[in-house]
């Protein structure tokens, strides 16, 4: 039997994703949802989605779907994953988790009282060149982790009118692009001791842009930034006592990682995804529903705390506006 998937949140990102599960053995979508019937029944003729859904409330109701990808603004989270966890589905929530460290509480509270699989996508873990990067640190192949460096940067519009400023949808670079760079950190280094940051904060009071800088007891420290006013390569190393490993632009998403041990010649090692490198986070989830697990052991629920802790550090160093979400539908 196939897992039964079902699209919250018709936009760019949830099309892309979609367009990814011809490459997830066991798994359909069924069913998408959207606040506007017009939407939902276009998305589901565009992608060949039996049941089109004009409330996130109805989508949640339906018998017929197992596990729900919630690609709402960020702030919308919140309900979305509470409403659907406590309904019985499984939740596969898109990056940043939530706004607030409470609401990601309370959502990995939810799934565990339900006894049902949540998961945050950050598809990062899963592209089979950060597989192998962690592989290899595992294996010793560098040493001793010391440090990370990552930054992710793009020009976006500043039209005050524009999302990305706007608190409201989980407007501002943190929630969009610095959840990567602090997500890939956190995956290398664990969960860090301190957090320093120094940003611009836009009028409407979301950052622009931010350098964030995580320490820890022991030296090892995390220098990252993120941008909505500049374009930068989007590159990510991780440097250890004996080597580097280079994670070419954009690291997010790589097809390929660099070793560089100390006295040796560089190597390239190539693993491109399948697909787009969304089937990769979409199957496990899939096979977790399937064999009946909680959560996966590749992104797990406390990662996704840390991360959201983190952010708000920053977010509160910054001085910025946070608006989270309703708790329900």
């Amino acid at each position: 039997m196939s897992v039964r998937w079902g699209i919250v949140g018709p936009g760019r990102i949830a099309s892309k994703v979609t367009a990814d599960f011809p490459h997830v053995p066991g798994a359909e979508v069924v069913a998408v949802a959207s606040r506007s019937p017009e939407r939902a029944r276009a998305f589901a003729a565009r992608h060949d989605v039996a049941r089109a859904h004009g409330s996130y409330r109805a989508i949640v109701d339906d018998d017929g779907v197992d596990v729900l990808y919630i690609a709402t603004p960020h702030p919308q989270h919140r309900a979305v994953a509470l409403a659907a966890l406590r309904a019985g589905k499984a939740v596969l929530v898109e990056k940043a988790f939530t706004v607030t460290p409470a609401a990601t509480r309370e959502i990995v509270d939810a799934a565990g009282a339900a006894g049902v699989f949540a998961m945050e996508a950050m598809w990062t873990r899963f592209q089979p060149a950060i597989v192998r990067m962690r592989e290899l640190i595992a294996d010793g192949a560098i040493g001793e982790v010391q440090s990370v460096q990552a930054d992710l940067g793009a020009q976006h519009p500043t039209d005050p009118s524009d999302r990305f400023y706007d608190p409201a949808v989980g407007g501002g670079a943190l929630f969009d692009v610095g959840v990567y760079p602090i997500s890939f950190a956190q995956m290398v280094l664990g969960t860090p001791d301190a957090v320093a940051s120094h940003g611009v904060l836009a009028p409407s009071g979301v950052d622009v842009e931010e350098a964030v800088l995580l320490s820890y007891p022991d030296g090892r420290t995390a220098s990252l930034l993120a941008s909505l006013r500049c374009a930068t390569p989007g590159a990510a190393r991780v440097v250890g006592t004996e080597g580097w490993i280079d994670v070419p632009p954009r690291f997010h998403h790589p097809d390929s990682i660099v070793l560089c041990r100390n006295g040796a010649e560089p190597e390239r090692i190539v693993a491109p995804p399948a697909g787009s490198g969304y089937a990769h986070e979409l199957r496990e989830v899939t096979d977790g529903v399937a064999d009946g697990r909680l959560q996966s052991a590749v992104m797990p629920l406390a990662d996704t705390v840390v991360v959201q802790d983190v952010m708000d550090a920053v977010a509160r160093q910054l001085g910025m506006t946070v608006q989270e979400g309703p708790a329900d539908l």
